[in-house]
């Protein structure tokens, strides 16, 4: 009932304004505050789900953008049309309009550094902006426009200032709650909790955001803070709090959220958190079961594929139907096939070494001391893959230019990943193989080149097989590394 009062509302406004005889008159007869009262009404409800609503936006903005052109300076004698410009410039209005307006404008010297700030800020000179708001405290303004600059404030501060940034974002919601200024401040809330590694903030964020905005034509944007959120804080959220978190989602919403993070989880070597998201995204909820999905399969093959049931796990990668995946999942699936292949190759020969000089004996207590080292500094076999979480960066700041949602994730643009082994062995984003560090204290002397690492004797039967299940595990990590993300 709401929505519609207020698309109705605005359709009234643009019959005034229709008709070439009337239209200036119109214009010119709705002061500016009206006018932007009525885009804030609209862009509320586009927050809240509204998606027929993006065209009055539009429309709207250009009919204040209009209206504010052509205002001189007394019609910013009346402070409501002055806020209405500061507004409007945050609402995603043409700064070439609001800087205009400006300079035709009397106000206090608090209204035109406000003003400045908001002109740098929407011209891309975030620093000038900062200096400009520094000193402007937006709980004493009037709530329409306090929202807003707490919002603007928050956002330029969240990667110098993230603790003060989440308290600005706090005040723009307790002073416009329910509105597209609470959904902007809700969702850059979730990405700088999970920079900060504040989980609790960030579960509480995305709870709130889920229950009250998931249908914003922003959604995407938060979907994507809380992927990489969930692969950041692995640690510190728990399987039960995200499986909270999704059942509020509708099932397709909950089933992207799980394949996408099933996805970087296995890539980053969360084996565990990948398993997780993956089966829950093939169980689908209400009886939907999603096992024909051929990137649920996919990604549930990733968390496995270098486990004892290799042979499954190939049997599986060579049923799925390539047609129906994106070509970086594509290239994740060759990829997978290649490292299933590497895990069950037999050892590769090792290649026959010319018999060295005889060494001169050791002493005996030397010698025994030597070999305690060498046992000593034989570390265990790596994990397939290390883990490489990354936190993205926090959502563009004005809400305008804010692309809308998809019903599913962006494809990925990150370079595909070799088939071969060697190939991938040569990979521009190779994984780095664990170093290991030598027991004795003595300085290091160099290896000779048929050596491995850790001092390990490529003659000597354990030694090379330790040898061929490293270099087995590199290639594995080099892969996984150039794979796309």
């Amino acid at each position: 009932m709401r929505g519609a009062t207020i698309i109705g509302r605005a359709i009234g406004l643009l019959l005034l304004t229709a008709g070439p005889p009337s239209t200036g008159f119109a214009e010119g007869a709705l002061q500016p505050y009206q006018l932007v009262r009525s885009l804030q009404l609209v862009q509320d409800s586009i927050a809240a789900g509204d998606h027929a609503a993006l065209p009055m936006q539009a429309k709207l903005l250009e009919m204040v953008d209009t209206r504010l052109r052509a205002a001189d300076a007394e019609d910013f004698k009346e402070p409501k049309n002055f806020r209405a410009l500061l507004v409007y410039g945050m609402s995603g209005g043409n700064p070439v309009t609001v800087e205009a307006a400006t300079s035709r404008a009397e106000a206090d010297p608090q209204s035109h550094a406000i003003a400045k700030g908001i002109i740098d800020y929407l011209n891309g000179r975030p620093a000038k902006a900062i200096e400009a708001l520094k000193p402007i405290d937006p709980m004493t303004l009037p709530s329409d426009l306090g929202a807003f600059v707490a919002l603007v404030k928050g956002s330029l501060l969240a990667t110098d200032e993230p603790a003060e940034a989440l308290a600005l974002l706090d005040d723009a919601r307790l002073l416009s709650p329910g509105t597209l200024v609470e959904e902007a401040a809700l969702r850059r809330s979730v990405g700088i909790a999970a920079a900060q590694g504040d989980a609790a903030r960030f579960a509480l964020a995305s709870t709130q955001y889920v229950a009250s905005y998931l249908y914003s034509p922003y959604a995407s944007q938060f979907a994507d803070s809380f992927v990489s959120g969930i692969i950041t804080l692995h640690m510190a959220i728990s399987q039960d709090k995200l499986a909270d978190i999704t059942a509020m989602m509708d099932p397709e919403r909950e089933k992207v959220i799980y394949l996408r993070i099933a996805r970087r989880a296995a890539i980053d070597g969360l084996t565990d958190l990948s398993a997780f998201a993956a089966a829950r995204a093939e169980q689908g909820r209400n009886g939907n079961n999603n096992e024909n999905d051929p990137r649920a399969q996919l990604y549930s093959s990733l968390s496995t594929v270098t486990s004892g049931t290799i042979d499954d796990v190939r049997a599986k990668l060579g049923k799925i139907d390539r047609s129906r995946l994106s070509q970086s999942d594509r290239d994740l699936l060759d990829a997978a096939q290649a490292i299933a292949g590497e895990v069950v190759a037999p050892p590769a020969p090792l290649p026959a070494q010319e018999p060295g000089p005889a060494a001169a004996p050791k002493p005996e207590t030397e010698t025994a001391a030597t070999d305690k080292s060498d046992e000593a500094g034989l570390p265990p076999v790596e994990g397939v893959m290390s883990e490489q979480p990354a936190a993205e960066a926090s959502a563009p700041a004005a809400m305008p230019s804010e692309a809308p949602a998809v019903a599913a994730a962006p494809p990925d643009k990150s370079s595909a990943a070799s088939a071969s082994p060697t190939a991938a062995a040569q990979g521009s984003a190779p994984a780095a193989a664990p170093a290991v560090a030598s027991a004795s204290t003595d300085a290091p002397v160099p290896q000779p080149a048929s050596a491995s690492a850790g001092g390990l004797d490529p003659h000597d039967p354990t030694d090379a097989v330790m040898i061929n299940t490293r270099h087995q595990l590199d290639l594995i990590d080099q892969m996984l590394g150039a794979a796309p993300k």
